[in-house]
């Protein structure tokens, strides 16, 4: 019945993930609105809801990539490995989006997928949500308002909104995060998972959330972290931090010249793998035609491998 539900739910990501990719279906900055899509293999946390959250979660389609916002209820997808082929290994992955929103396909599925396809069992938090305006044409008007260059933001409150006031209050999200981890120790055994090869990946504002975790949570004992094309400033590293994996673009408004957070892990002596890539802006997910930074996924899985956490 497992196998059959996972086939069920690899289908459905796939039919899904087709249907946004095909030219011309909304590839642009141009933000279209989106019926919601069933999320069939989603977990409830149970983390509570927003407080003052007048609207309901909403979906909308920007760069052909399927993103919700407005979230007040987290779940959690499982995307497990096919029977097997699994190594133990399980990854947290953290959509970005500034809080706002999240890029449910391009920093989600599409990653979870890629790592179950290596054996790893992935897990896509949508994790709750800062409020945006109700109606779609607000939304709308409010990320087209211009606004000046963000300042270089420190690793631990990495990827605040670049839309919009800075928002540094992630109780809910760390919340939902420990839930998170909480939920794949207790169905461990059901999932194929190691307890003690549980990693977390997270993009942009989701990579704020690994390290807001690394650094501040005593309920989530991580055994690596990925934060991609997060913020670069020096933090403070824990003793029991775990090994870390780094990725980053020199034309990421968010690198400006900074490596305060790998020489913060270097300093504490914990291992930690730095990528800096020649090109490949923000939000490049696994990866945009024509960028040097197209085969980090490639380096982590090496990575993961020479660590041997791809070991069954």
């Amino acid at each position: 019945m497992l196998f059959k539900k996972q086939n069920l739910a690899k289908m459905f990501f796939l039919a899904f993930m087709l249907l946004y990719a095909v030219p011309g279906i909304g590839q642009d900055g141009t933000i279209y609105p989106l019926v919601a899509p069933e999320e069939p293999n989603a977990i409830h946390l149970g983390t509570g809801g927003v407080d003052d959250q007048p609207a309901q979660e909403t979906w909308f389609r920007q760069w052909g990539d399927p993103m919700a916002r407005n979230i007040s209820n987290a779940t959690l997808t499982p995307f497990l490995p096919e029977p097997g082929k699994a190594n133990g290994t399980a990854v947290i992955v953290a959509p970005g989006g500034g809080f706002m929103w999240l890029s449910m396909g391009n920093e989600g599925w599409e990653v979870a997928q890629a790592l179950a396809d290596q054996g790893i069992a992935a897990f896509v938090l949508k994790y709750r949500l800062h409020q945006t305006p109700e109606s779609l044409d607000d939304f709308k008007e409010f990320m087209e308002r211009p606004m000046p260059t963000p300042a270089a933001p420190s690793a631990a409150s990495q990827s605040e909104p670049t839309q919009g006031p800075p928002q540094r209050n992630l109780t809910n999200q760390l919340e939902d995060a420990e839930a998170a981890y909480a939920l794949i120790l207790d169905r461990a055994a059901a999932w194929g998972v190691d307890t003690d090869r549980i990693g977390m990946m997270g993009f942009s504002a989701g990579a704020g959330l690994t390290m807001h975790s690394t650094l501040n949570s005593d309920k989530m004992k991580l055994a690596f972290i990925a934060p991609i094309y997060g913020g670069m400033g020096a933090v403070e590293v824990p003793e029991n931090a775990p090994p870390m994996f780094n990725v980053i673009a020199t034309d990421d408004f968010l690198f400006h010249g900074q490596s305060g957070i790998v020489e913060s892990w270097f300093k504490a002596g914990i291992p930690v793998e730095f990528h800096l890539y020649q090109n490949g802006g923000h939000g490049f997910g696994l990866g945009n035609p024509d960028r040097t930074s197209n085969r980090w996924f490639d380096a982590f899985m090496y990575w993961l491998e020479v660590n041997s956490f791809l070991k069954p």
